[in-house]
């Protein structure tokens, strides 16, 4: 713990804190442009021990329940991710960007929410840091895995914005 606080503030701030911050780095993500989200970037390229998303269906059986995980996206008017809803290539390449998208959003809240370290005593800290990674790492397992399963349809040149 770097900062002291009362017991009562630190409660407040996390129970408050932490969906709040989800809520809002989902919400202005959705608002950021898509030439923010290009698959081929460093941040976002499916490397080749990913095997086309296959890791991902072996390590963590992906498959069995991405379809569980909530759509934040869609809460905001943004890119719903949660179903396939065409085999258009302009609709499956903006899928692709919107998985970076999603991917870039669990990253910052993942980030954002490990800052709450800082007014937890042990063990409170301990579970905030175990929280901001099971809370975020299924929602970046799906969005590389369906990433990746993209790439094995669309053309690996740098995606168009529509």
């Amino acid at each position: 713990m770097f900062i002291e606080l009362p017991a009562l503030a630190i409660v407040l701030l996390n129970v408050i804190g932490i969906p709040v911050s989800h809520l809002l780095i989902a919400w202005r993500t959705t608002r950021l442009a898509s030439e923010r989200f290009q698959p081929q970037s460093p941040l976002f390229r499916i490397r080749t021990w990913e095997k086309h998303g296959t890791f991902y269906e072996r390590f963590f059986r992906v498959r069995a329940w991405k379809d569980k995980l909530p759509d934040g996206a869609s809460w905001f008017s943004g890119f719903a991710k949660g179903s396939l809803q065409s085999r258009d290539q302009a609709y499956l390449t903006d899928f692709r960007i919107e998985t970076c998208r999603g991917e870039f959003s669990h990253w910052v809240q993942m980030t954002a929410i490990l800052l709450f370290v800082i007014w937890n005593p042990y063990p409170a800290n301990t579970v905030i840091i175990v929280y901001a990674i099971l809370s975020n790492l299924p929602c970046l397992v799906s969005q590389r895995h369906t990433r990746a399963r993209l790439n094995k349809v669309l053309p690996h040149r740098k995606s168009p914005i529509h």
